[in-house]
Protein backbone atom coordinates (compact mmCIF):
# COMPACT_ATOMS: atom_id res chain seq x y z
CA UNK A 1 0.00 0.00 0.00
CA UNK A 2 1.20 3.43 -1.08
CA UNK A 3 -0.40 6.35 0.62
CA UNK A 4 0.07 10.33 -1.10
CA UNK A 5 -1.05 13.54 0.19
CA UNK A 6 -1.16 16.26 -1.78
CA UNK A 7 -1.02 19.29 0.25
CA UNK A 8 -2.09 22.92 -1.09
CA UNK A 9 0.00 25.58 1.40
CA UNK A 10 -1.55 27.55 3.55
CA UNK A 11 -2.80 31.17 2.59
CA UNK A 12 0.37 33.30 1.86
CA UNK A 13 0.30 37.04 2.27
CA UNK A 14 0.21 39.51 -0.74
CA UNK A 15 1.31 42.43 1.36
CA UNK A 16 4.65 43.29 0.28
CA UNK A 17 3.74 43.73 -3.32
CA UNK A 18 7.16 43.83 -4.32
CA UNK A 19 8.50 40.23 -2.90
CA UNK A 20 9.24 37.58 -5.52
CA UNK A 21 6.62 35.07 -5.43
CA UNK A 22 9.02 32.10 -4.13
CA UNK A 23 9.15 34.29 -0.81
CA UNK A 24 5.69 34.82 0.19
CA UNK A 25 5.05 33.95 3.65
CA UNK A 26 1.81 32.55 5.52
CA UNK A 27 -0.53 35.22 6.38
CA UNK A 28 -2.08 34.66 9.82
CA UNK A 29 -5.04 32.95 8.43
CA UNK A 30 -2.83 30.55 6.47
CA UNK A 31 -0.98 30.53 10.02
CA UNK A 32 -4.20 28.94 11.58
CA UNK A 33 -5.41 27.24 9.11
CA UNK A 34 -2.17 24.88 8.67
CA UNK A 35 -2.11 24.75 12.56
CA UNK A 36 -6.02 23.49 12.07
CA UNK A 37 -4.98 21.19 9.47
CA UNK A 38 -1.60 19.89 11.33
CA UNK A 39 -4.17 18.84 14.89
CA UNK A 40 -6.28 16.96 12.20
CA UNK A 41 -3.96 14.48 10.54
CA UNK A 42 -2.48 13.87 14.32
CA UNK A 43 -5.64 13.17 15.81
CA UNK A 44 -6.30 10.57 13.27
CA UNK A 45 -2.32 9.47 14.13
CA UNK A 46 -0.90 9.70 10.65
CA UNK A 47 2.62 9.36 10.06
CA UNK A 48 4.97 10.34 7.23
CA UNK A 49 7.72 8.61 6.22
CA UNK A 50 8.95 11.32 3.61
CA UNK A 51 7.12 15.19 4.02
CA UNK A 52 8.57 16.85 0.49
CA UNK A 53 8.08 20.63 -0.02
CA UNK A 54 8.70 23.11 -3.10
CA UNK A 55 11.23 25.89 -2.08
CA UNK A 56 8.91 28.52 -1.96
CA UNK A 57 8.63 30.36 1.59
CA UNK A 58 4.63 29.79 1.86
CA UNK A 59 4.74 25.96 0.85
CA UNK A 60 7.75 25.60 2.95
CA UNK A 61 6.00 26.95 6.09
CA UNK A 62 2.86 24.74 5.52
CA UNK A 63 5.33 22.08 5.59
CA UNK A 64 6.92 22.22 8.55
CA UNK A 65 4.23 23.16 10.58
CA UNK A 66 2.45 19.91 9.42
CA UNK A 67 5.61 18.47 10.62
CA UNK A 68 6.13 19.89 14.05
CA UNK A 69 2.42 18.92 14.55
CA UNK A 70 3.33 14.87 13.36
CA UNK A 71 6.48 14.53 15.01
CA UNK A 72 8.33 14.87 11.83
CA UNK A 73 11.78 16.32 12.27
CA UNK A 74 11.34 19.66 10.31
CA UNK A 75 15.17 19.37 9.19
CA UNK A 76 14.10 15.96 7.07
CA UNK A 77 11.67 17.88 5.30
CA UNK A 78 12.93 17.32 1.20
CA UNK A 79 12.98 20.32 -0.84
CA UNK A 80 12.34 19.87 -4.79
CA UNK A 81 12.47 22.33 -7.33
CA UNK A 82 9.80 20.37 -9.59
CA UNK A 83 7.45 21.04 -6.83
CA UNK A 84 7.07 24.86 -7.95
CA UNK A 85 5.30 25.88 -11.08
CA UNK A 86 5.59 22.43 -12.51
CA UNK A 87 3.49 20.37 -14.43
CA UNK A 88 1.29 17.55 -13.55
CA UNK A 89 3.92 15.71 -15.45
CA UNK A 90 6.81 16.99 -13.16
CA UNK A 91 4.77 16.05 -9.96
CA UNK A 92 4.18 12.38 -11.69
CA UNK A 93 7.74 11.80 -12.36
CA UNK A 94 8.47 12.85 -8.68
CA UNK A 95 6.33 10.64 -7.72
CA UNK A 96 7.09 7.42 -9.62
CA UNK A 97 10.90 8.34 -8.53
CA UNK A 98 10.26 7.52 -4.94
CA UNK A 99 11.74 4.63 -3.15
CA UNK A 100 9.86 1.92 -2.66
CA UNK A 101 10.48 1.68 1.05
CA UNK A 102 8.36 4.83 1.62
CA UNK A 103 4.79 3.69 2.19
CA UNK A 104 3.34 7.57 3.32
CA UNK A 105 4.43 10.45 1.51
CA UNK A 106 3.02 14.14 1.74
CA UNK A 107 3.84 16.70 -0.85
CA UNK A 108 3.16 20.40 -0.25
CA UNK A 109 2.99 22.75 -3.64
CA UNK A 110 1.20 24.78 -5.41
CA UNK A 111 -2.12 25.28 -7.69
CA UNK A 112 -2.55 24.83 -10.26
CA UNK A 113 -0.85 22.01 -10.49
CA UNK A 114 -1.99 20.00 -6.87
CA UNK A 115 -5.71 20.44 -8.32
CA UNK A 116 -5.01 19.30 -11.59
CA UNK A 117 -3.25 16.32 -9.81
CA UNK A 118 -5.99 15.44 -8.01
CA UNK A 119 -8.40 15.33 -10.15
CA UNK A 120 -6.65 13.34 -12.38
CA UNK A 121 -6.39 10.43 -9.30
CA UNK A 122 -10.02 11.31 -8.31
CA UNK A 123 -12.61 12.94 -10.80
CA UNK A 124 -14.75 14.02 -7.61
CA UNK A 125 -11.65 16.38 -6.89
CA UNK A 126 -11.96 19.28 -9.04
CA UNK A 127 -10.32 21.91 -6.44
CA UNK A 128 -8.15 22.32 -3.95
CA UNK A 129 -8.67 25.27 -1.70
CA UNK A 130 -5.49 26.82 0.38
CA UNK A 131 -4.48 24.59 3.26
CA UNK A 132 -6.43 21.49 1.46
CA UNK A 133 -5.23 17.77 1.87
CA UNK A 134 -5.91 15.59 -0.70
CA UNK A 135 -5.38 11.72 0.45
CA UNK A 136 -5.05 8.62 -1.98
CA UNK A 137 -4.48 5.32 -0.78
CA UNK A 138 -2.82 2.95 -3.82
CA UNK A 139 -2.83 -0.99 -3.83
CA UNK A 140 0.53 -1.21 -5.16
CA UNK A 141 3.93 -2.10 -3.81
CA UNK A 142 5.52 1.01 -6.42
CA UNK A 143 5.56 4.11 -6.62
CA UNK A 144 6.35 4.01 -10.02
CA UNK A 145 2.98 2.26 -10.74
CA UNK A 146 1.41 5.82 -9.59
CA UNK A 147 -0.29 7.65 -12.82
CA UNK A 148 -0.91 3.73 -13.69
CA UNK A 149 -2.53 2.43 -10.84
CA UNK A 150 -6.37 4.11 -9.81
CA UNK A 151 -6.46 4.86 -6.12
CA UNK A 152 -8.95 2.73 -3.61
CA UNK A 153 -9.13 5.24 -1.36
CA UNK A 154 -9.92 8.80 -1.61
CA UNK A 155 -9.83 11.80 1.21
CA UNK A 156 -10.28 15.32 0.95
CA UNK A 157 -9.72 17.92 3.86
CA UNK A 158 -9.52 21.25 3.51
CA UNK A 159 -10.06 23.87 6.68
CA UNK A 160 -13.70 25.06 6.12
CA UNK A 161 -14.68 21.58 5.55
CA UNK A 162 -16.92 20.97 8.80
CA UNK A 163 -16.36 17.49 10.36
CA UNK A 164 -19.72 15.79 11.36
Amino acid sequence: MKTLFLIRHAKSSWDDTLLPDRDRPLDDRGERDVAKMGKRLKERNVKADLIMSSPAKRALATAQAIAKMLDYRRKDIAVNHRLYAGQVDDLLDVIQELDHKLERVMLVGHNPELTELAHYFSSGIAHLPTCAIAEFTFSTKSWSAIGKATPGQVMLDYPKRTLG
